[in-house]
């Protein structure tokens, strides 16, 4: 009686372990069998996506089946966790890779450079441009960039690093600019703690002006200390900078090109042809190299320069050497290649 009893349970018992065994093989085999990808496929994985929202997604695009059972297998493995970003995908891979992919694979770099001499303003029309970056600061004032940055700062101008910066995909406007902002920060206090003694400096503030002026003032490179010589010294004698680049950056939007002698008189904050001293704030960002020229201004007595054509320029002592030089390079010079920076 007993044994009529057990023989249907054991069948039972073993057509389970056959499903099971069935089972097991089957999930094995789809867990290494190979997607369909080819060399071009790249998935982007979002701030927020779940390897559920992911799986389905994949479905979606035809490129996964049974997307639970890839949900079970990173539950199982303890393979949940999703990193950011884009993934190029290896050539046949499978389920099981996938999630190594998502795991230990590299994601997908890209890059922004962001150039010395440049504005605030030419470094947001820059980073809007880049398709991969998330767009937090679009129409933003600099009111509200500032507060929601936190940046301890009163003028945005020149407080951002001129850099090459990476980035991957669901990084946003807004972490460049605080890199390039903590970076501006981080050089700048190591170029003024090896700063030269009796610059007409207050504070760090002032140097990273006059390294705005330097670098829209230089042409070739080697004339970066000798340019800031210049400078320094007219500042210690309390004579005005009258830098054309100043100007410039006063009249904004209003400048078309040439400057005009309404333009050297004309009454604005930046015009060092009109005020004493440096101007309010920076005139554009610049490189180390122009913030290490404002700080150690090379030695001498020039006190003039003129561009020669070439983007360097004729340094003077006196002010009649400098008007003689403007005859040479610039009155006189009216040839079609003359040109005030080089190429």
């Amino acid at each position: 009686m007993l044994k009529r009893f057990l023989k249907p349970i054991i069948y039972m018992f073993v057509a389970g372990l056959l499903v099971a065994a069935l089972g097991l093989l089957t999930f094995n085999q789809w867990l290494n069998e190979s997607l369909n990808t080819n060399e071009q496929t790249v998935i982007r994985i979002k701030p927020g996506d779940t390897l559920s929202k992911l799986s389905y997604q994949l479905e979606k695009d035809g490129i996964l089946t049974h997307p639970q059972w890839l949900i079970l297998y990173a539950k199982l493995t303890k393979k949940t966790v999703l990193e950011v970003g884009e993934y190029k995908l290896p050539r046949q891979v499978t389920p099981k890779t996938l999630l190594e992919t998502f795991r230990d694979g590299e994601v997908i770099s890209y890059q922004i450079t962001l150039v010395e001499g440049k504005t605030f303003k030419d470094y947001m029309k820059v980073l809007s441009q880049q398709e991969k970056l998330e767009h937090k600061l679009s129409n933003k004032t600099f009111i509200e960039i500032k507060e929601q940055l936190e940046l301890d700062i009163e003028h945005p101008e020149g407080w951002f690093y001129p850099d090459t910066y990476q980035y991957i995909a669901g990084s946003s406007d807004a972490d460049i600019l605080l890199r390039a902002h903590n970076k501006m920060k981080k050089i700048l206090d190591e170029e003024w703690s090896k700063r030269a003694k009796d610059l007409p400096y207050k504070n760090a503030y002032e140097a990273l002006i006059m390294a705005s002026i330097i670098e829209k003032e230089t042409g070739v490179a080697y004339e970066r200390s000798e340019i800031s010589g210049v400078f320094v010294r007219r500042l210690q004698r309390g004579m005005r900078l009258q830098t054309d680049p100043t100007i410039i950056y006063g009249l904004g939007d209003k400048y078309k090109g040439n400057i005009r002698r309404k333009h050297l008189r004309q009454a604005t904050p930046y015009n060092t042809y009109v005020i004493d001293g440096l101007p309010p704030t920076p005139i554009a960002m610049s490189g180390r190299a122009a913030i290490n020229a404002a700080l150690n201004p090379a030695k001498g007595k020039t006190l003039f320069f003129v561009a020669k054509g070439d983007g360097s320029h004729q340094f003077s002592e006196t002010l009649a050497q400098h008007n003689k030089a403007v005859q040479e390079y610039q009155i006189k010079n009216k040839a079609k290649n003359y040109r005030s920076s080089p190429k």
